[in-house]
């Protein structure tokens, strides 16, 4: 028997995600990219304000508040995973003195699960929970290799066309992937690929820093490294 879904609390978890991808954001953004009418979208952010998920900020904008983390705190699938991985991200911030984080596949997007910063004055660390762009970012590029057709057409869009189906082969042979520049100016992420004992993509390890610390060469040699953790995590 065909349930009916609730429309109201659907466009209320959209208002959210909304809010959580470009915060602070205010009712007038949020209708306009969500397509839906402002009082309804008004309702949606007085209830998730009355429930303790967002808070008002300056100028009639909302932003979340921190309870979000407390999910994060809650044992879910991915618990086993950051704990298996941490010791890396760990040693490979030890050894290359740059920010080391974990990506993993979520819906339509990646999300940032866990991440070790750098110690260095100068470093770039995402938040646990940002959203990773599928177009341009060194964990796309890692993983969208050994996913499927179905998957790839599902995440980019469309088919891979020749050239990038090219750059999937070399992605292959190298181990690892790189973004310089192409999400954050004057930034640099390389990313390999965790695979499972078929060969498919679960997370991504990825290393990143300002651009002026990452040469071709040390980009190889991290590149490198990188891939040879990521290998040693093959389940």
């Amino acid at each position: 028997m065909s349930v009916k879904r609730a429309q109201s609390g659907g466009r209320m978890l959209r208002v959210f995600e909304a809010i959580a991808a470009a915060q602070p954001l205010g009712v007038s953004e949020l209708a306009r990219t969500l397509g839906a009418d402002k009082s309804a979208v008004q309702r949606d952010l007085m209830t998730l304000s009355d429930a303790g998920w967002i808070r008002p900020v300056l100028s009639g904008k909302w932003e979340l508040t921190s309870r979000i983390l407390t999910l994060a705190r809650t044992p879910y699938s991915n618990n086993g995973l950051r704990q298996r991985v941490r010791p890396i991200l760990e040693a490979l911030r030890s050894s290359t003195g740059e920010t080391a984080y974990l990506t993993v596949p979520d819906g339509d997007h990646f999300v940032v699960i866990d991440a070790v910063e750098s110690p260095q004055v100068l470093r770039i660390v995402p938040p646990i929970g940002l959203v990773v762009p599928v177009h341009g970012s060194a964990t796309a590029r890692a993983l969208l290799p050994y996913m499927t057709a179905p998957e790839q057409v599902r995440l980019l869009g469309a088919e891979a066309h020749t050239s990038l189906l090219k750059q999937f082969d070399m992605t292959r042979q190298a181990g690892f992937a790189v973004n310089n520049g192409d999400i954050i100016g004057g930034a640099v992420a390389i990313a390999s690929a965790l695979l499972n004992e078929e060969g498919r993509a679960y997370g991504a390890i990825v290393l990143t820093g300002p651009s002026e610390r990452f040469s071709l060469e040390r980009c190889e040699e991290l590149g490198a490294q990188l891939a040879e953790a990521t290998r040693s995590l093959a389940v």
